[in-house]
Order: C-alpha cells, then sequence, then structure tokens
C-alpha cells in the first residue's frame, strides 16, 4: 500500500483577500468574475479564494512590468 501525503489546500475569505491585496471586496469580486483569481463556492453564498491563486496574482503584476529598459 502506498503511502500518499495531501498538502492541506488553504481558502480565505473574500475580505482576508481583500486584506492581502489591499483592495475593496468588490475589487476582489471583479478579479473572480475575470478568472484573475480562482475561487470556489461552498453553499449558496460561501466564497473562498485559494490563497495560490492570490500569490499568483501578485507574481503576474509586478510594479515595473510595463517599462523597457535601454541599457
Amino acid at each position: 500500500m502506498t503511502s500518499t501525503t495531501t498538502v492541506p489546500r488553504r481558502l480565505v475569505s473574500l475580505a482576508e483577500a481583500a486584506e492581502i491585496l489591499a483592495v475593496s471586496v468588490k475589487t476582489v469580486r471583479r478579479y473572480i468574475a475575470a478568472g484573475e483569481l480562482d475561487a470556489v463556492r461552498l453553499g449558496r453564498r460561501t466564497i473562498r479564494i485559494k490563497a495560490e491563486s492570490i500569490d499568483a496574482l501578485i507574481d503576474a503584476h509586478p510594479v515595473n512590468a510595463w517599462r523597457v529598459r535601454t541599457s
């Protein structure tokens, strides 16, 4: 029998995601609708965001990405 270890997934609420990203809850909802954040619905009203998705969003939008350096 093979032993498999599962890494627990970390889910955060809309309010927690908004606090981490320093944006409003409405903006977090927009990110979800645009497909920039991965979210899951638990029940009729509860929405949780995958923490890895927040990290990916942050990594995908570096501050100086638009600037082309000419050296």
